[in-house]
């Protein structure tokens, strides 16, 4: 019995620090559903997210919810996503649409799309601090980067050459066959394979996804008329977009903690 209630408290325990490091990403998704439901006083919405999400973002910074460090990692993942948001919403391409209208849209991007993917990025950063991550036999930083670089790339290319996401998931699989993430939740270290931790983080955000798109955030072609549950294919591209957000931050991480050493012996 004794042994349970350790067990309930302690994942109890885990649930309410994920959802410490979610606070980005939980405060977007309630600015997403009460841009749907409250007065937004002449604002358009996709302005009003934008302005709303910006706020938020320097909020947490002033309050040290995140570092500037952080903050300066997480505008990185707001560039890489906003590119990738403007091409695959070019016509020619049209794999989702932002059909409203609004002030703060540059090549017909809503601002704040940046920031759905800032929101992954202060996840990965959150937790790393919050959890007390650490890494066991991580893959050459110059590999890791080859393979964010490659699936990266394959999201535009795929338009025009053959999909190659399930062979680069495959090698990502072998390359991180041996790594092992170890976190602490209360006081005992634990640990799980690093390929499953991006299995379960890109599960959890394409049941996010449904919400958004189910919230108007935007629309896949088959959500024009009416909504539908986003293809379950989806996991994949999120899987390979976990995999980029992961390598960035660690990599930023390990250069980060060098010159810090090198600060350190310079003095």
């Amino acid at each position: 019995m004794n042994e349970i209630r350790r067990f309930a408290h302690e994942f109890a325990l885990f649930g309410l620090k994920q959802a410490r490091a979610c606070i980005f990403a939980g405060s977007f998704f309630a600015l997403l559903f009460l841009s749907k439901h409250i007065p937004l006083l002449g604002f358009a919405r996709y302005d009003f997210l934008f302005i709303s999400a910006l706020a938020l973002q320097i909020i947490l910074i002033i309050t040290k919810i995140e570092s500037k460090d952080e903050a300066k990692a997480i505008i990185l993942y707001h560039f890489i996503g906003f590119a990738l948001e403007v091409f695959k919403t070019n016509p020619a391409i049209g794999s989702w649409s932002y059909p409203e209208s609004g002030y703060f849209k540059l090549f017909g991007v809503p601002l704040y799309s940046g920031f759905m993917y800032a929101a992954i990025g202060s996840y990965m950063m959150q937790s790393y601090r919050i959890f007390k991550m650490r890494f066991e036999n991580l893959p050459a930083m110059k590999l890791s980067i080859a393979v964010c670089t490659v699936a990266y790339l394959n999201f535009f290319t795929h338009h025009w050459i053959p999909d190659f996401r399930y062979i680069i998931i495959a090698l990502v699989l072998i390359i991180f066959a041996r790594t092992k993430v170890f976190f602490t939740i209360q006081q005992k270290e634990r640990r799980m394979p690093m390929s499953l931790s991006f299995l379960l983080i890109a599960f959890f955000i394409w049941i996010a996804e449904n919400i958004s798109t189910y919230l108007g955030a935007w629309q896949y072609p088959n959500q024009t008329e009416t909504w539908h549950l986003v293809a379950s294919g989806k996991i994949t591209s999120w899987f390979l977009l976990v995999i980029i957000s992961f390598i960035i931050m660690i990599d930023l991480k390990v250069v980060k903690e060098k010159q810090r050493l090198i600060s350190q012996v310079s003095c």
